[in-house]
């Protein structure tokens, strides 16, 4: 990450009260988790170190806090099981979790990154989202735990996660997946994962993913659009979040592989379904990358949930507009696999 690049992010984040506009309402089943993660007393990320920041409470907690106070069950949703499992990568061993539905295979595999802005989270704080894919489009989901910033900066995630893309590709049927079926799909940083292996596989004329699932997708360090004025404060992703993330992710903002809105062409990439959120900073960027892949040829279906925040996604459990997301999801996923 250059030295220009850093002095403007720390210029954006001290200027956002000039800037930010009202936040959009959230619906109501939204506000409750909002509400909820506000009452678990978290710090603001961009006040704390990598360290600290990771033991914060998550969106993830917030879910379960709801679902308590509603006198429901926090455990997983049956139908799926999770196998642990290590492989090599280019940082060292890579943990990836299977998710495999209930049935008989070979099931189609989707290589799923989470998110966390490239420095916080893991697979178990997303474990709702893989859990739901996995279920709904009955497809194997290999979540991917790859190495984080600040201790592995950029390029190790994206390197990361080619490596395991590469592994399901050479290893789907060892865990009753058809190696001809895989795609890639995430949330977030997790999104940019996603694009960023799907733009390696083509640039190393690999095979392809079947699709790219993309759900609010970090493609873009440009801070001054209309979504980054006007959820400048927005919980639980806000602007001063996103400049400490790319802080600690080291990235060069010239590479496509860090910045893919960046790329000189989007052509040849596989077709893609974007998620967006309406009460998010990265709404505008994720709009334009789709925009893009469309107009570069790319087939792509769009979708943006009105009166949902960053990391609605996987909130299906009480967030009803979240399971209509990961429905979105699932349906296009089976009809991708299907096509093949």
């Amino acid at each position: 990450m250059t030295k220009t690049f850093l002095i403007a992010a720390a210029i954006t984040a001290t200027t956002l009260s000039a800037t930010a506009a009202t936040p959009t309402k959230a619906e109501p089943h939204m506000q409750k988790v909002l509400d909820a993660l506000a009452s678990l007393g978290g710090k603001p990320i961009e006040t704390l170190s990598p360290e600290e920041a990771r033991k914060q409470p998550t969106p993830a907690d917030a879910v379960k806090k709801v679902l308590t106070d509603m006198g429901k069950s926090t455990a997983p949703e049956p139908g799926v099981t999770v196998k642990d499992m290590t492989i090599k990568g280019p940082n060292g061993d890579i943990p990836i979790h299977v998710y495999t539905p209930d049935g008989a295979g070979p099931f189609p595999v989707m290589v799923y990154y989470h998110g966390g802005g490239f420095v916080i989270a893991d697979t178990k704080t997303y474990d709702a989202s893989p859990r739901a894919l996995a279920k709904m489009s009955k497809a194997i989901m290999v979540s991917v735990d790859y190495h984080r910033a600040p201790e592995n900066k950029f390029p190790a995630a994206p390197n990361d996660a080619y490596a395991a893309y590469e592994w399901t590709l050479a290893h789907a049927g060892e865990i009753n997946g058809d190696p001809k079926r895989v795609a890639v799909g995430g949330e977030s940083a997790g999104g940019n994962l996603a694009t960023v292996v799907s733009m390696m596989a083509r640039d190393k004329k690999a095979q392809l993913p079947i699709m790219q699932l993309l759900v609010y997708p970090v493609v873009s360090d440009d801070m001054s659009t209309p979504s980054y004025v006007q959820n400048a404060d927005a919980k639980p992703l806000n602007k001063p979040m996103m400049a400490w993330f790319f802080k600690h992710y080291g990235a060069d903002p010239t590479s496509p592989y860090a910045l893919p809105l960046k790329a000189p062409s989007l052509a040849g990439l596989p077709p893609a379904t974007v998620i967006a959120a309406e009460i998010d900073p990265l709404l505008s960027e994720g709009k334009a990358y789709a925009d893009r892949l469309k107009k570069e040829g790319v087939a792509v279906s769009y979708k943006e949930y009105k009166g949902v925040a960053h990391e609605f996604f996987g909130m299906g459990a009480v967030v009803p507009r979240a399971k209509e997301a990961e429905q979105f999801a699932a349906d296009a996923l089976s009809k991708a696999f299907k096509s093949k």
